[in-house]
């Protein structure tokens, strides 16, 4: 039985090309960075398959909060989150509405005075780049949330030109607008292994069959360091599991997508509010957690009050201890074997989410969930993404490790990447997100968190 709300793999397909025997480029994994990678491509003109192994949007980009955010952005990632709005609204009006992008605004709240700084730190940011956000007054927040809330904010800061958008309809559109626009699409397809000839991309393997080409973009969201290490390849990407929740049916008394340290609140479409904690996320510890741990220390010492972990992924997982790490091009993969992850909701986080509900909206009543789902947030230890040719694999583009940004982020991303896969000039500074960073001796530096 499919989810009304989120894409499984009991979602209809809705995309069952032929394979076909060539193409320019292939890009792996249907989600929302992928399918806007496609769709500029496309409209330059190329001939672009679009492998994914389950459904398009099934896992993360349609699992996300639905925040379409410039606010709190790491500096190099801001120009593309702004440009990334724009690009969201203007894909929203070609589809008349069907993304449900609108603009509400995104604020962050607190009841802490030792994070005021850091809010007045990011306005100053965002002037820099031509952003208008702004510090909230207590009456402020108040005001915002219809008068409903008593509760002890002191202060927070608001970006009003942010947007939301409903994930599980934006990218599945988006996907047949790209479509209807010439996009080989082909969901139930994993892309096995990449053709290596004379040292460089010359196709890829699927499930179904070889197709040649000589550009590759790996977007696999969890699944790229497995993809990656299967040709030797390593990259320090982990993911983490996170919660959110959908209440029925309440009056609307916010707008605006507002988190504080604890809980994040969303008004839907169908009239209740997406909500997530704010301040928990789950890591299952794998070889790759093992193997990346010295990478990561700086972030995890971070973290660590806001991280629980567990021994083991579940069974099928990317980082699983019995998921395969090799294959042959005619075995059945760690990709087809798990088509869609479907992580179960963490212990206890829905009763976490309506009592935070009702401790800061009382007014308004009980919070009845309807329908509480998982998603795996790829990340890299810096928290920013790579977005860069594999030096190893020439012919391949890497976009993995959005950490939690790629829905907003993704029409910018999935420009840029086509942009450089057809040999035009970037148009934002994106050496941020090379692919050598943690190799060439560079010291990372953190992005923010959230």
């Amino acid at each position: 039985m499919s989810h009304p709300n989120r894409i499984t793999i009991a979602s209809e397909i809705q995309f069952s090309d032929p394979l076909p025997k060539d193409v320019d480029v292939v890009v792996i994994g249907g989600g929302v960075i992928g399918v806007f990678t496609a769709l500029n491509l496309a409209e330059a003109g190329r001939r672009v398959l679009l492998c994914e192994k389950g459904r398009i949007a099934g896992e993360q980009s349609s699992r996300n909060w639905g925040w379409i955010r410039q606010q709190g952005r790491d500096e190099a990632e801001l120009p593309i989150a702004m440009q990334s709005v724009g690009l969201w609204r203007d894909i929203d009006r070609r589809l008349n509405g069907a993304c449900g992008v609108q603009q509400n605004g995104v604020a962050y709240l607190t009841t802490d005075r030792s994070e005021l700084p850091r809010f007045e730190a990011w306005v100053e940011t965002a002037r820099r780049h031509g952003l208008h956000s702004e510090m909230m007054t207590p009456a402020q927040i108040k005001e915002s949330f219809s008068g409903k809330s008593d509760h002890g904010w002191i202060g927070g800061v608001r970006t009003p030109s942010d947007c939301k958008g409903e994930p599980w309809q934006a990218v599945p559109a988006v996907a047949r607008h790209a479509h209807a626009l010439g996009v080989v699409m082909i969901e139930n397809c994993a892309v096995r292994r990449l053709d290596m000839q004379a040292g460089k991309v010359a196709g890829v393997v699927t499930e179904m069959g070889r197709v040649a080409c000589h550009q590759v973009v790996l977007a696999g969201g969890a699944w790229s360091r497995l993809f990656l290490g299967a040709h030797g390849v390593k990259i320090p990407q982990l993911s983490v599991l996170a919660t959110a929740a959908r209440t029925g049916p309440l009056p609307e008394f916010a707008r605006l997508n507002a988190v504080d340290d604890a809980l994040a609140i969303r008004r839907r479409d169908d009239g209740g509010y997406t909500l997530a904690t704010a301040d928990r996320h789950l890591f299952h510890l794998g070889l790759d957690g093992f193997a990346s741990f010295r990478q990561w220390l700086p972030e995890l010492r971070r973290q660590w009050r806001h991280t629980g972990f567990r021994l083991g992924a579940p069974k099928g997982f990317p980082d699983g201890w019995r998921t395969p790490r090799q294959w042959a091009a005619d075995d059945v993969t760690p990709f087809e074997d798990m088509r869609v992850l479907e992580p179960d909701p963490m212990p206890g986080a829905v009763g976490r989410m309506t009592s935070r509900f009702a401790a800061r909206f009382g007014q308004i009543g009980q919070a009845g969930i309807a329908e509480a789902w998982s998603g795996m947030i790829d990340a890299m230890p810096d928290i920013v993404p790579i977005v860069d040719a594999v030096p190893q694999l020439p012919g391949l583009t890497l976009a993995a490790g959005m950490s939690g940004h790629g829905f907003g982020i993704g029409p910018g991303f999935g420009r840029a990447i086509a942009r450089r896969l057809l040999g035009e000039p970037d148009e934002h500074d994106l050496s941020r997100f090379r692919f050598d960073r943690f190799t060439d001796g560079s010291v990372l530096k953190q992005g923010p968190a959230l």
